[in-house]
């Protein structure tokens, strides 16, 4: 069984990993009711007491964690969020000696978390990987949890991005980012969001962009009983759960994350996967009903169940991952909703069968099924073109350029820098729609050109 190391950064990103890791207990401790320290638990977590082989005792379905710890490591260098979770109910979870925090925090500004805090921190967040990389038998990848608005999730979150490159860069590295919404309160996210996303284009394997505008939307649509950014951290987290049970659990066809990476992301820039799931909220503290299978399957395709405010449907899909999970659900299941939705999407001419498939058996607790959808769609582009506008509409009166300015090692040429990487990388993405239109309309025509005797009708009866 492969290993995962979570690295949470910033106040989202550590928030989103402590709910991830409370479901992921959750999860185990309903499934491993012989509370046995094996390959699944192992997966994310490791056993500290080589003397026994217990991870859990569950007296009357309540976990109490026994010598379990994360495969975690939590940065964020405002310290109050890192130690509410150490001291919250499963703070036990967490290896103190991996925890990296400061007091002063990065003011909302990549280039203090980058620069400042990324070179402050560089050796000691160095050590804490590879002692996370030691406890593993096989490596499989790296998480990063992080928020691209903020200065400590946007800067140190993609510093730490250019650590992993350097010291393992055979290992995939995995990024959630959630980005601000266009009334963000930090009036310098754009400026962050930019400048961070050259990193994760540079440097990641593959990004699960999070938009806080869909996220909130969301949340409106559902009655739920969790506070605003509660329920919102709980999507993700349920997203992050879905993505890795097919290495956490059996199942029929279970995915390697590493052929994500492989099959999903056709050219190397391109690795940005919209992430869709349904049912919206798979945990048993929101009373929501799941529809039935069919319509579960058609809601993956759609802008209400997507984390980024997109529209697949009017764009191109380069490639497509339809992880299943749950035992009311089977291959053909799979294969019949596939066969059944593909016409109505549309995608790149030189891979219509662009889709990676998995099912594992079992289901999140508290449903009989979820489905989780990751789309190499070009919608993407899109989001990016309208963050690139609100960055130029900053740059373009020099707002705020000062703080950045005043940072050692920072030049203003990063954001020209960075603003000509997110341009090229929406050019990339209509370049690709471009050139499908062309084929379209080329093939087409040449259909148009085909005598209608070679078509076979219409043809002169020869009378023997």
């Amino acid at each position: 069984m492969t290993q995962s190391i979570v690295i949470q950064v910033g106040q989202c990103g550590n928030q989103i990993g402590c709910r991830f890791w409370d479901l992921c207990l959750r999860e185990h401790a309903c499934y491993s009711r012989n509370g046995i320290y094996d390959d699944a638990i192992g997966s994310f977590f490791r056993n500290t007491d080589s003397r026994s082989v217990d991870a859990f005792d569950v007296p009357r379905g309540v976990n109490k964690i026994q010598n379990l710890k994360a495969r975690a490591i939590l940065v964020d260098m405002e310290e109050g969020v890192v130690n509410e979770l150490v001291q919250g109910y499963i703070g036990d979870i967490f290896d103190h000696k991996q925890l990296i925090t400061d007091v002063s925090g990065s003011g909302n500004n990549w280039a203090v978390g980058n620069k400042v805090y990324g070179s402050r921190y560089r050796e000691d967040i160095t050590e804490q990987v590879r002692k996370a990389v030691e406890a593993c038998d096989c490596l499989q990848c790296f998480f990063i949890l992080h928020s691209m608005g903020g200065g400590t999730g946007s800067g140190l979150g993609t510093a730490i991005l250019s650590i992993l490159e350097d010291s393992f860069p055979e290992v995939h590295r995995f990024v959630t980012a959630v980005y601000p919404s266009k009334d963000d309160d930090v009036i310098t996210s754009p400026y962050n969001s930019v400048l961070a996303m050259k990193e994760l284009t540079d440097k990641a394997d593959c990004v699960m962009p999070i938009n806080n505008e869909s996220l909130m939307n969301i949340c409106n649509k559902i009655q739920h009983t969790l506070p605003p950014f509660d329920h919102m951290n709980n999507i993700v987290a349920n997203m992050l759960l879905n993505m890795t049970s097919h290495c956490r659990f059996d199942g029929a066809l279970n995915v390697d994350l590493n052929e994500i990476a492989m099959n999903l992301v056709p050219f190397p820039r391109l690795h940005y996967l919209v992430p869709s799931v349904a049912p919206l909220s798979i945990s048993k503290d929101i009373g929501l009903q799941p529809r039935r299978l069919d319509q579960a399957f058609d809601d993956l395709f759609t802008p209400d169940h997507q984390l980024v405010s997109a529209d697949p449907r009017n764009s191109l899909y380069l490639a497509c991952a339809l992880m299943a999970r749950g035992k009311d659900v089977s291959m053909s299941d799979l294969r019949r909703n596939i066969s059944r939705i593909a016409p109505n999407l549309n995608f790149v001419n030189w891979n219509k069968e662009g889709w990676k498939t998995g099912l594992c058996d079992l289901p999140p607790v508290g449903l009989p099924y979820s489905l989780l959808s990751l789309a190499n769609n070009t919608c993407v582009g899109q989001a990016f073109s309208n963050l690139r506008l609100r960055f130029k509409k900053l740059y373009s009166r020099k707002a705020h350029l000062h703080h950045y300015e005043v940072v050692d090692d920072f030049e203003r040429s990063c954001f020209e820098e960075s603003l000509n990487s997110v341009t090229d990388l929406v050019k990339e993405y209509e370049e690709i729609e471009r050139s499908s239109v062309r084929y379209k309309r080329t093939r087409d025509e040449l259909e148009d050109e085909i005598p209608l005797s070679m078509n076979g009708e219409n043809e002169d009866v020869i009378e023997m």
